[in-house]
């Protein structure tokens, strides 16, 4: 019997999680390219967050203590995603913000680690961004996204994005 709920219980987990993550695989994006196309437009780093579903190091990424006013935008594919006026340090050693601009991100679940995680991504694209957490800033909508450096590219506040 004990064998049966163990079974039983490994593959309710697998199957759960291969159904969880190739939900929005046929997904249909405004921006749609081959893996090679990808490859060849993004940098190394970039292509892994963005289209393999990676993560940076922390407290490696060129985007974590920028403190600039402007606009981050998607890497590959340059929408608006999030307004420097909604990021703060959560000392987590990725670029956090505690929205996002929602008609242009995407809601996901993943199971990757083993547990559900939030998973952000490009609602043009379908790049992975990150992950939102409910450890963000209480006196504002406690929420965080933790996002990569290299799933994003910065436009100044001078500059238009």
């Amino acid at each position: 019997m004990k064998k049966f709920f163990f079974y039983s219980t490994l593959f309710f987990v697998f199957g759960c999680q291969l159904n969880s993550q190739n939900k929005n695989e046929n997904k249909k994006y405004k921006i749609n390219k081959t893996d090679s196309e990808w490859k060849a437009q993004l940098p190394k780093m970039s292509y892994y967050v963005l289209r393999k579903a990676g993560t940076e190091r922390a407290f490696s990424g060129s985007l974590n203590f920028n403190k600039k006013e402007g606009t981050y935008v998607c890497a590959g594919c340059q929408i608006p995603l999030y307004e420097s006026k909604h990021k703060y340090d959560s000392g987590s050693g990725w670029p956090s913000f505690d929205r996002g601009i929602e008609e242009n991100l995407e809601y996901d679940v993943d199971y990757k680690i083993g547990y559900p995680r939030s998973e952000l991504k490009c609602n043009n694209c379908g790049g992975h961004l990150g992950h939102m957490f409910n450890d963000g800033p209480k006196k504002t909508t406690g929420k965080r996204h933790c996002i990569n450096s290299a799933a994003l590219n910065f436009i100044p506040a001078n500059e238009k994005p």
